[in-house]
């Protein structure tokens, strides 16, 4: 099931709640049956290769060198 976001008309707070799409659930909070489901926001597109090329510059700026090889490792030490 997926994560869905409401909002509780009785108690006015927001809540994650896992639900079927078609399925209104009860508010983790206050208990009414009020809710109404807010619009998400998509996801950036996200290739795999800058994906990649942004987790290995994280990598290095924290030190953690071990996905690099050999040969990429030298060029960090200095």
């Amino acid at each position: 099931m997926p994560l869905y976001s409401f909002h509780c008309k009785k108690c006015n707070k927001e809540s994650e709640v896992l639900a079927g799409f078609d399925e209104t659930p009860g508010c983790p909070r206050c208990g009414s049956t009020r809710m109404e489901r807010l619009p998400s926001r998509p996801a950036a597109p996200l290739t795999y290769k800058s994906y990649v090329r942004k987790m290995r510059a994280q990598a290095a700026k924290e030190g953690d060198l071990s996905n690099f090889s050999r040969a990429e490792r030298t060029k960090f030490k200095a």
